[in-house]
């Protein structure tokens, strides 16, 4: 479903683990999409969500299962074929993530890749061992191309992207040897009448040329898989989903005007139509012009029945002194959900219908939000997103998440399915928190002042110049607890820094700081200087993800 263009953020070696996936992964998201998923089994890769990305830019849906799943619970989600991610681990090693061979013998189509396809050639009988010739980075591999499965309609010579210490020395019984490489004589193997695939390097990342091919020829030839999960397919899975879990109840949506809260809304809006009410709260976090934008753009091109709640004394008052970033998102949660439970009573008052309350709350949360929030065993918890670990106990709805299981990508193509406009599905991403999470410091009224006028300069430049689709976002983060010396008019200032954090990303789990032209760069930070008097210095953030988050609370 998702664009066929690869990232094009450069991967590194295994050992080198992104901090957000470190662990066993996220557990099957709550609405499943497809019956019979490809699951992607992970042995600790640095890029397991990379792999589920690929198999979805094929138009096959996937999802990520941690390799302590046992044999019984794979095959209890009826899977369509399985992939065996990589990882720094070593097969012979004691403690070393293992595969169960009963797997290779259910019948079920499955490609191993670099540790994964090590395991394979392990659990079949076959022979690992560390020769001294590791191979990382490009690679030269000669291929078998005649009569393969994975390496069908590809030349004999091609670049591949390695990342391994310990090689394949002999291949497992039964099996072909299809590629090999100076440090790797057993670099792929295929098996077509058990369809066992694997290969030594890394397909899923762009620096495998054809790395995307040789997955899609697993899929759709070696597992014999329909290249079917499109976006018109995706909607209607969800919208049957949506309305065999809501009913006949009430449903209120967390509407912030976002890409997420805005499909997540359209979504549930064409399941059950008038039983949806959003809410969207002014908390006084927001940027300039965004209240009005969410009342005039999304309900004249939806219809939907809106209620707006200024709440902006409530957070304020909530968030004052509060200076820790977990803190202060549990608190922005905390107080969502009372003004939506709130918002909940108000609706069933002003209909004056006890017999069918508010049981459902919708909110837009993504794959990458579970994922950081440790939504599984052993993830994580790099920052609790507002609507995933920020959520009170005593939460008081049921939640719907019907984007719980894409990234946000894949969020866009629904949404213009769904006939959301443009102007909203491609608007950048803002966080629930809003600017409360993008102050360092305590949040108070003069500094989100503040942090809104150079947050709309930035933006307003950036636009300018033809940039909006470029980059992700670029978050305007102001520093509140730090003052620098500078020289205005003549005179000595003792104002505060912003930082710009333009990104670029597919999905948020990793991203590359923009390149943005130096002339844009000046004039932002310019205007910023000359026209927010608290600010007397610009700086730009350009720290990529991994190590640093998006945004920095």
């Amino acid at each position: 479903m998702t664009d066929a263009a690869a990232s094009d953020v450069t991967q590194a070696p295994d050992d080198d683990r992104v901090e957000a996936t470190t662990g066993d992964r996220v557990e099957a998201p709550a609405t499943e999409l497809q019956a019979r998923p490809v699951l992607v089994v992970d042995y600790g890769a640095q890029y397991a969500q990379l792999i589920a990305r690929r198999v979805r830019e094929a138009n096959v849906y996937s999802e990520v299962v941690p390799h302590t799943a046992s044999v019984e619970e794979i095959l209890s989600r009826h899977p369509a074929a399985v992939i065996l991610s990589g990882g720094p681990a070593s097969v012979y090693e004691e403690g070393a993530p293992s595969l169960d061979a009963r797997l290779l013998e259910a019948g079920v189509p499955v490609f191993g890749m670099c540790y994964g396809f090590q395991s394979m050639v392990n659990a079949l009988g076959g022979t690992v061992a560390r020769t001294g010739l590791g191979e990382y980075g490009a690679t030269p591999a000669d291929i078998s191309p005649e009569g393969s499965v994975l390496f069908h309609g590809q030349p004999a010579q091609q670049s591949v992207w390695m990342s391994h210490g310990d090689s394949a020395t002999e291949a497992p019984e039964g099996v072909r040897v299809t590629a090999s490489t100076a440090g790797a004589p057993v670099a792929a193997f295929e098996d077509e009448q058990r369809r066992l695939y694997g290969v030594q390097w890394h397909p899923e990342v762009v620096h495998s040329t054809f790395g995307q091919r040789v997955l899609e020829n697993f899929l759709l030839r070696g597992a014999g898989l329909a290249a079917d999960w499109t976006a018109a397919h995706v909607v209607d899975e969800l919208v049957d989903t949506i309305r065999e879990q809501v009913g006949s109840s009430r449903v209120l949506c967390a509407l912030s005007g976002g890409v997420d809260s805005s499909v997540a809304a359209a979504l549930v809006q064409r399941a059950v139509g008038d039983q949806l009410t959003c809410v969207f709260v002014d908390h006084g976090l927001l940027r300039a012009g965004e209240a009005e934008q969410v009342e005039k753009d999304f309900v004249a091109a939806t219809g939907v029945d809106l209620v707006v709640v200024d709440a902006r004394e409530r957070f304020l008052a909530a968030l004052e002194g509060v200076s820790d970033p977990e803190e202060k998102r549990k608190v922005i949660g905390r107080e969502f959900i009372r003004v939506f439970e709130q918002a909940a009573r108000d609706v069933v008052g002003s209909r004056g219908d006890d017999e069918h309350p508010v049981e459902f709350l919708v909110q837009g949360t993504l794959y990458p939000d579970v994922v950081e929030s440790g939504g599984g065993t052993g993830a994580a918890n790099i920052k609790s997103h507002h609507n995933v670990g920020g959520l009170p106990d005593d939460l008081q709805f049921r939640l719907v998440e019907p984007l719980r299981s894409l990234f946000k990508d894949e969020v866009r193509q629904v949404g213009l399915e769904l006939g959301v406009p443009e102007a909203i599905v491609w608007r950048q991403p803002f966080p629930g928190p809003g600017l409360g999470i993008r102050i360092v410091g305590a949040v108070t009224a003069e500094r989100l002042a503040v942090l809104r006028a150079a947050d709309a300069i930035a933006r307003e430049e950036l636009t300018a110049a033809g940039l909006d689709r470029d980059i992700w976002q670029c978050p305007v983060v102001l520093l509140a607890d730090v003052r620098s010396v500078g020289v205005q008019g003549d005179g000595r200032t003792y104002g505060h820094p912003v930082v710009l954090r333009p990104v670029s990303s597919e999905d948020a789990m990793t991203a590359d700081w923009s390149r943005v032209p130096y002339d844009v760069l000046a004039k932002i930070s310019t205007r910023i200087t000359n026209e927010v008097p608290e600010v007397n210095r610009v700086v730009l953030d350009v720290t990529s993800k991994p190590p640093g988050t998006i945004e920095w609370e």
